[in-house]
């Protein structure tokens, strides 16, 4: 039953979500961690990490709304310590950096845990609840890209290690699902190959009907 959960899921966020936009998201994080590795260059010892840390926040956030735009999705302005949300298909799309290992600081942001209440929603694909339905032409979820960094300012910290794309539950307590995104975006292709070996085959009978009826071209 949880696999098949979380294919449904995984089909909702590919079917809201464009290629384009999770490879333009990944590299625009990419870009943004390395702008901000340079801008912090030359700083003594004793706080590059945190200045390192600053950086990201606001080079990554340049980057990742400008990922947004490119693709349409839609981006809130670029303001302080304000989490930019794009939207596109039924999710609204934000962001965050980790280090490697337990995402402790996931929920401390109070922005992104009222952004994770919106997936209430989409709870019931995971754990079904005989009172709840799910309408995914009408539901409001959010997603997030996650920037994994190595944790040392020592080790590749001009560069995340991984980027993730998760959905936690509504208290953002558990995630609903979560995966690499160099991962993530091989489903495409397998929703593409199964679209194309859709070919279903008629009954003799039926095929002679519709020809008849001049339904065939």
């Amino acid at each position: 039953m949880a696999a098949k959960s979380l294919q449904t899921i995984e089909e909702l966020l590919i079917s809201s979500l464009p290629r384009e936009l999770v490879l333009s998201v990944e590299e625009g994080l990419g870009v943004g961690a390395n702008l901000a590795f340079q801008a912090a260059s030359g700083m003594r010892d004793g706080h590059l990490s945190n200045v390192v840390g600053q950086m990201r926040h606001f080079h990554m956030n340049e980057t990742f709304a400008d990922a947004l735009e490119s693709v349409g999705a839609t981006p809130s302005p670029v303001r302080g310590n304000a989490l930019v949300v794009g939207r596109a298909g039924v999710f609204q799309i934000a962001r965050f950096n980790v280090n490697q290992g337990p995402w402790y600081n996931a929920k401390r942001s109070s922005l992104r845990r009222k952004l994770a209440e919106a997936n209430r929603s989409i709870e019931p694909l995971v754990q079904p609840n005989l009172f709840e339905t799910v309408e995914p032409t009408t539901i409001l979820a959010t997603v997030f890209f996650v920037a994994v960094f190595s944790g040392s300012i020592t080790l590749h910290p001009e560069f995340p290690v991984d980027v993730q794309i998760a959905v936690p539950d509504s208290r953002m307590h558990n995630w609903l699902y979560c995966e690499s995104i160099g991962k993530f975006v091989q489903e495409y292709d397998s929703v593409i190959v199964q679209e194309d070996k859709a070919n279903p085959a008629l009954k003799t009978n039926a095929r002679k009907k519709q020809f008849n009826e001049g339904e065939l071209s």
